[in-house]
């Protein structure tokens, strides 16, 4: 069991071959299916994938505990988004049951994205597509003497028929994931997709905003 007490997150609980997870949201998830929907395949997909579970989240793994400072990206877009998570170290090659069980485990609970982050040989992406027919979003993540271009690699080239959709390395990476994911999410519940589509508007304002800025310091040089 690994403890950690990472800033912003207070006291945080993780495990590799236990039931303990680190969770926000996921008790009482705030991204809710709405009653509407964008169109409605998308309503009907939800509707048959969680039956039972009104409230779907996002499980977020990864193969060690080092990887928390990166993938601490994806836990505050979720958040920025209104997304319920939940947190679990995992390793496709040391705990290769427990990882299963607790794939298994939370679908039942309604996880409805699994984003998955390693490093090196990355293969924990890849293991959790194999064991779900949700969506996974693999995180290769930087470090050793490719400097992630390996986990890159190893996260990418998934056979045909076992698909993980892979985002870049490190960081930047682990905050895409969160986009995602959320917008996944978006097709069955109205409200992230506002959420979704206010962040995009947000980030364009401030494009435009920093073109006019630099026009103007241009101007007056």
């Amino acid at each position: 069991m690994v403890e950690s007490a990472a800033a912003g997150f207070g006291n945080l609980l993780l495990a590799a071959g236990d039931s303990s997870t680190l969770s926000r949201g996921a008790s009482a998830p705030r991204g809710a299916i709405s009653t509407k929907s964008q169109d409605g395949i998308s309503k009907r997909y939800f509707q048959t994938v969680f039956p039972t579970m009104s409230k779907p989240f996002v499980a977020v793994m990864m193969g060690s505990e080092s990887d928390l400072p990166v993938m601490k990206a994806t836990f505050q877009v979720l958040d920025e988004l209104g997304v319920a998570w939940e947190a679990r170290i995992a390793s496709a090659h040391r705990t290769p049951e427990a990882t299963r069980r607790y794939v298994a485990e939370a679908e039942q609970r309604g996880c409805a994205v699994f984003v998955a982050a390693a490093g090196l040989a990355a293969h924990l992406a890849g293991a959790v597509a194999s064991l779900t027919l949700r969506p996974v979003i693999g995180v290769p993540l930087d470090g050793g003497p490719l400097n992630g271009r390996d986990a890159l690699l190893s996260t990418v080239q998934m056979p045909g028929g076992v698909p993980v959709a892979s985002v870049a390395i490190g960081k930047a990476g682990a905050r895409n994931a969160g986009y995602l994911a959320a917008q996944i999410l978006a097709l069955g519940d109205e409200a992230v997709a506002a959420r979704v589509r206010a962040e995009r508007e947000k980030n364009s304002q401030g494009v435009l905003a920093a073109n006019e800025a630099l026009q103007k310091s241009l101007k007056n040089s």
